[in-house]
């Protein structure tokens, strides 16, 4: 698919639970990014963006409890290489009684911009049915900066895609792992695959968020993404969410629609060193990325929020009386 805000000229620094702190670009520089998960196997620039649908999906909760699990959440973030500034991005959530919707814009910068300057949006709408986000449909747009389009459109119904197109269409290669009907059955797309709905009471960041396997389709590439608990941490923003984060381990499998001697493609299935950091959504039981980190060839990849920034709705009852 987070947050850091005002400042000074200066780096700000965001506190984490161990001592240790975040350096987060001022607000100038700041990038707002949410970049799709099939670009990253196609473009080693930003690689490391794969990760980012890269949470697990949502676990059933009670159905008594569903009528409160209402929240919004407003955010920003930027990307780094090896320190240096590649993209930034925006994101918005909403997730109401019986429906969410989630959506990103996001633009590369710095270096990037030089060499391959982009500009793209993702949005993915559903229900909230029994507990569980159902995404109903995804599109996700990137304008190249020399005239060229990306464009995937999918329509989802009870986890299976029913309908999709993909421009430019996916080029015959023999050496392509084939996408079979039931690769795009029992799946999520890879915005909604970031809004990881935990089961139970209590508070949602804990280790438990953390152990999920999901099933993602981005129009191309079909591949599973498996999280582990790691550790928690305590983050501090100047803008936004103040708390505990929990840690998870990210580990990617390609499933189908892939080549499999791409040296990208071997090089995350052997990663084991990729992290997502998981936040809370205000009045929901949904957790999201917050921080981001992968190793890449040319040093470690950041997406960092600077602005997270999330509160409860009320449920749809309490705001009608109020109308009244």
């Amino acid at each position: 698919m987070p947050s850091v805000a005002g400042g000074s000229a200066r780096h700000r620094r965001v506190s984490t639970g161990r001592r240790r702190t975040l350096s987060v670009p001022p607000e100038g520089n700041r990038p707002s990014v949410f970049v799709p998960p099939q670009t990253l196997t196609r473009r080693a620039g930003c690689a490391f963006a794969v990760a980012v649908g890269v949470v697990a999906s949502a676990a059933a909760a009670d159905s008594s409890r569903v009528a409160a699990a209402q929240g919004r959440l407003d955010a920003e973030y930027v990307v780094t290489i090896a320190g240096l500034p590649i993209g930034r991005g925006n994101w918005a959530v909403d997730i109401a009684e019986d429906q969410f919707s989630a959506s990103a814009s996001g633009t590369t910068t710095g270096l990037l911009q030089f060499l391959a300057g982009a500009h793209g949006t993702s949005v993915s709408r559903g229900a909230v049915s029994g507990g569980q986000i159902v995404p109903t449909s995804y599109v996700a747009t990137i304008n190249y900066d020399r005239g060229r389009v990306d464009d995937v459109r999918m329509a989802l119904a009870g986890g299976n895609v029913k309908d999709y197109s993909v421009e430019p269409p996916v080029k015959p290669n023999p050496a392509l792992v084939p996408v079979s009907d039931s690769d795009r059955r029992g799946v999520m797309d890879p915005m909604t695959s970031v809004l990881n709905r935990v089961a139970g009471v209590g508070d949602p960041v804990m280790p438990e968020a953390c152990n999920r396997r999901i099933s993602v389709f981005d129009g191309r590439l079909r591949y599973d993404l498996q999280s582990e608990f790691k550790r928690t941490e305590t983050v501090k923003t100047d803008r936004g969410y103040e708390g505990p984060v929990v840690v998870c381990a990210v580990y990617f499998q390609p499933i189908s629609g892939y080549v499999p001697d791409r040296p990208a493609i071997k090089y995350l299935v052997a990663l084991r060193d990729a992290e997502v950091w998981l936040a809370p959504i205000s009045g929901t039981r949904v957790l999201v990325p917050y921080r981001f980190t992968i190793p890449t060839p040319i040093g470690l990849g950041v997406l960092q929020a600077t602005q997270f920034v999330s509160a409860p709705h009320p449920p749809r009852s309490t705001a009608a009386a109020k109308t009244q």
